[in-house]
């Protein structure tokens, strides 16, 4: 028998709070079956939805059992301000990150500001489709199939761009450029045509067709922006969106003749330079022009 504080505690009443927290453990995942197959029986809630509801079910029995472990083994629960009080201190010390995502990962679970299915890109540089929600981090899983655990209060604390939080639409920047003399009107409906043709492009939503703007005089082209929106099974997959749309406006443009240019430099050769002769007016000093 030992003592935790003025408390005693035996081996089998150690015992018994082992096993009430392993009949909260059970008695939660028989909980989240039942909901999930009323649930799939029914279609009450989305997946993420369910998802949500879930987890905290999960949180809520363990915390219970918990504090029903602890009064079995003889903890008077009305002292726990003493353990709250070292875990304070604790936190302040070198628990504070771990609380900090702990806390954060409830407020996500309940405002539902991000849900399983996303597609999200961080102020951290990671981009990708969440794939679990956990108290402490949340799980991404990238565009190369890896996955990167991210602590909670990223999520709470810093820039979150999800671009699947409402809906799963999501409407595509696709910049490229044209020779200077272009017909735009006919480039634009080379490019509108082409695209149309994709199986990523939107078409049959009000208000969302897509359309060319221009964008600026460039240095060797007039540049263009397409904007179009994107079906929401492609939401997630951007990189190869984008490359189809991509690769469509070359080939439209180059079947049509349309010249899309590249980089150049247009470079002037003074010739008949004579060393050592004087500068003419208002030129510079350094060296003087003859014409050949």
């Amino acid at each position: 028998m030992v003592s935790l504080g003025k408390t005693p505690v035996t081996l089998g009443t150690l015992l018994a709070g082992c096993v009430v927290v392993g009949i909260a453990w059970a008695a939660s995942r028989v909980l989240r079956g039942s909901l999930r197959s009323v649930a799939q029986r029914r279609a009450a809630f989305s997946s993420s939805t369910l998802y949500t509801i879930e987890r905290l079910i999960h949180y809520v029995v363990l915390i219970v059992g918990v504090f029903v472990a602890l009064s079995v083994i003889g903890i008077d629960l009305s002292k726990l301000a003493l353990v709250a009080s070292a875990l304070s201190v604790g936190i302040g010390f070198g628990l504070q990150a771990i609380f900090s995502n702990f806390v954060s990962g409830l407020i996500i679970l309940v405002e539902r500001s991000l849900k399983v299915g996303d597609y999200v890109q961080l102020e951290s540089g990671v981009v990708g489709v969440v794939a679990e929600i956990t108290v402490r981090a949340t799980i991404i899983t990238t565009l190369e199939n890896a996955e990167v655990i991210v602590p909670n209060s990223e999520f709470v604390n810093g820039k979150v761009t999800n671009w699947t939080h409402t809906n799963n639409y999501c409407r595509m920047r696709i910049p490229f450029g044209v020779a200077y003399g272009t017909n735009k009107e006919r480039m634009r409906d080379v490019v509108l045509d082409a695209i149309k043709e994709l199986p990523q492009t939107l078409l049959d939503f009000p208000g969302r067709a897509p359309t060319v703007i221009m964008k600026a005089f460039g240095d060797s082209s007039l540049d263009f922006e397409l904007l179009v929106w994107v079906k929401p099974e492609y939401a997630a997959q951007q990189s190869g969106t984008r490359s189809a749309f991509l690769w469509a406006i070359d080939s439209a443009l180059v079947a049509a003749g349309i010249v899309v240019p590249f980089p150049q430099r247009d470079l002037h050769i003074v010739s008949g330079l004579h060393h050592g002769s004087g500068p003419t007016s208002g030129a510079d000093p350094s060296f003087s022009a003859t014409p050949d």
